[in-house]
């Protein structure tokens, strides 16, 4: 049957919110305000509310983030899915038409085994530049932490805009038209540029930080590499920006984790097994043989051992390393080396040495790349740009790899938006 739900409502429902007034405060931590409950439209337009709306905005963000990842993992090959659920598996042999119809949605239990991130995103997108209107409808006297509210508003949606614009192979916002991958990464672009403005005139340098990988990150992404370069080298060394997770309420929980070991739902591949420099383990890409099969009878259990829990634990949205790497492949020749040792001392390996003439750097630095950022996503959106090889042929389940590589818009998408043309 055909979905009438178009993702404009479904976007604009994540902020029929509200919660205790008890809960009507600022906060310094995400995880100190309750995601709330629904309340009419006009109750919006409150000062009170505005620090529940950021913290809800924020937290469809982290799901977001999580959701891509795990997605991409599995799109990019570095997770098989040990489970034969039909929400889960079309994603390690990309069946077309299951993608287009499963845009996902955010973890509402341990046990889901649900992947997709359009619906996240997109609903984490429109929530924080909703935000950012309504914060602007107000001043710093009638909402306390306005200015940090806003420089977080705009560095999440930058990446949720730039998340998008990597993984979906088109794009539309709020019913509007078609939109190019460099269309949406322009907007990406104008978010950063504006959270780094106010974090650097309110002095938070953990923001100014997010934004500015952001913002190399996505320059990277649009070519400009001197951009991207001049960006990655103003992050401070040693920064990392995670995403909080509590085990308050399972909408809070690192649904990746929850995959990947606590629910064996997604097992890590042989090209991620195993992985040495210079003859020791690399600490980087940890995996445990659990020497079981999954639900689904045929695929051995091989856990990662990077996110060790649901709560606490973060989840990087933006690191130094991350930097390092874009300046890596930014500059290239000796300053990549350089760059990669500063990423390999992070982890005590021993550097790189200089490798021998007509090398080609930029695979170095790929494969740092695809060590150092596993399972954050990276991967996939490698492959896309370098237009490195997807998995082909059939799987040990028999199933038959198809020749989609990025994401096609969803079903509810297409549909439902009066305004896209395919």
């Amino acid at each position: 049957m055909t979905s009438r739900i178009s993702t404009s409502r479904i976007r604009r429902n994540g902020f029929a919110l509200m919660a205790m007034s008890s809960l009507l405060m600022a906060c310094d931590s995400l995880l100190s305000v309750e995601n709330p409950g629904r309340v009419e439209e006009t109750a919006l337009a409150d000062a009170a509310i505005m620090p529940i709306l950021s913290a809800a905005a924020l937290q469809t963000a982290q799901c977001g983030f999580v959701e891509f990842a795990a997605t991409a993992g599995m799109l990019s090959g570095e997770y098989w899915s040990a489970n034969g659920f039909v929400n889960n598996h079309p994603w390690e042999w990309r069946g077309v038409v299951e993608i287009k119809g499963n845009p996902g949605g955010c973890n509402n239990g341990r046990a889901t085994t649900s992947l997709g991130f359009y619906i996240p995103l997109q609903q984490a997108r429109f929530q924080l530049d909703d935000l950012a209107k309504r914060l602007g409808t107000f001043t710093d006297a009638q909402v306390p932490n306005r200015q940090r509210m806003l420089a977080e508003a705009a560095a999440y949606a930058g990446y949720t805009y730039t998340l998008l614009g990597e993984g979906m192979c088109e794009m539309a916002i709020d019913n509007g038209p078609k939109m190019t991958s460099a269309q949406v990464w322009a907007i990406a672009e104008t978010r950063f540029t504006t959270a780094i403005q106010i974090a650097t005139t309110i002095n938070d340098a953990s923001l100014r930080n997010m934004a500015t990988v952001g913002r190399a990150r996505v320059r990277l992404d649009m070519g400009n590499l001197t951009g991207a370069a001049s960006d990655a080298l103003l992050v401070t060394a040693g920064f990392v920006r995670n995403a909080e997770f509590s085990e308050t309420t399972p909408a809070r929980e690192n649904h990746l984790y929850n995959l990947t070991v606590r629910n064996d739902f997604l097992s890590v591949t042989p090209a991620y097994r195993g992985l040495t420099v210079n003859g020791v383990a690399d600490p980087r890409v940890r995996v445990n043989d659990m020497r079981r099969v999954g639900t689904d009878n045929a695929t051995a259990v091989f856990q990662q051992q990077k996110f060790t829990g649901s709560g606490a634990v973060g989840f990087p949205i933006a690191t130094y390393a991350e930097a390092q790497l874009i300046l890596a492949e930014a500059r290239g020749g000796q300053e990549a080396i350089d760059a990669i040792n500063r990423v390999r001392a992070l982890s005590n390996i021993a550097p790189m040495a200089v490798p021998p003439a007509g090398t080609n750097i930029t695979d170095l630095v790929i494969e740092e790349r695809r060590r150092q950022l596993f399972s954050e996503g990276h991967r996939y959106v490698d492959m896309l740009r370098k237009k490195i090889p997807f998995q082909t042929g059939v799987n040990r389940k028999g199933q038959t790899y198809s020749d989609l590589t990025c994401v096609p818009l969803p079903d509810v998408e297409t549909r439902n938006n009066p305004n896209f043309k395919g």
